[in-house]
């Protein structure tokens, strides 16, 4: 017989968060990298920027990786020949893994334009300057499938010049992280900052949808140390500065 071993919820969660940091991480690079750019050319336009941003794309969502999805999607006006420009590139499932750039409409006159400075990936850290995390939703623009979406903004000086980010599936997570979190003392469900379930153990608590227990919202707000206590008994373990927590014990 095969023994598992029982693992802390701190050390789940630690090991969520260091799954998460491995794309942050990844991201930061990407950002860094646009921000060098646009100081040494500061009218960069897309037939310069694109070229840049699939050398990094293109690599990370090809091959056995989480991430489905890579890109920019720029501040409108910030390029120099493009008003609205989104340069994304997806990757493949199945057996089918070839790589192609995401298909957008940039003519706001078109009656398919999507303004996507309304959408949340994008709302967020251009309004707080900071990454964010979105989701787990129904990304009906790339994946119609549960997708998360890490985005950072990119900055030349006091200036949001776009975003730069990834999307991650649900199921492709779920493979990483749900056989670490089945070893942890009690049933675990992972969520984002807005109490939305991103994995569980528990297969009633689907992703997507809105994990709801007495104090969890001022908990996922305000923590308290590795673990806040929530009435009932249950406790929510953050995952390091992810925005991800763990709530165990429900």
């Amino acid at each position: 017989m095969t023994t598992i071993a029982t693992r802390s919820h701190l050390d789940v969660a630690t090991h969520v968060a260091a799954t998460i940091d491995g794309i942050f991480a990844m991201i930061d690079g990407w950002r860094d990298l646009l921000e060098d750019r646009w100081r040494a050319d500061a009218s960069l336009s897309a037939v310069r920027v694109d070229p840049v941003v699939e050398a990094f794309a293109v690599p990370a969502v090809s091959g056995d990786t989480l991430l489905t999805g890579a890109g920019f999607v720029a501040t409108p006006g910030a390029l120099a020949d493009a008003e609205w420009h989104l340069a994304w590139w997806l990757g493949g499932s199945g057996a089918d893994r070839s790589v192609r750039r995401l298909a957008t409409i940039d003519d706001p006159s078109h009656e398919q334009f999507r303004d996507y400075t309304a959408l949340e990936w994008w709302r967020v850290p251009t309004a707080t300057g900071t990454r964010h995390l979105t989701g787990p939703y129904v990304d009906y623009v790339c994946t119609d499938d549960y997708t998360v979406t890490i985005t950072t903004p990119v900055r030349i000086g006091d200036r949001i010049v776009g975003v730069v980010g990834a999307d991650a599936l649900v199921d492709r997570l779920e493979r990483t992280l749900l056989p670490v979190m089945r070893t942890g003392a009690t049933p675990a469900t992972l969520v984002n900052a807005s109490g939305r379930v991103v994995t569980s153990t528990d297969a009633r608590r689907e992703p997507g949808s809105i994990l709801r227990a007495d104090g969890l919202g001022d908990a996922l707000r305000r923590p308290v140390g590795p673990r806040t206590a929530l009435p009932g008994g249950a406790a929510v373990v953050p995952c390091g500065d992810t925005s991800l927590a763990l709530v165990v014990g429900t």
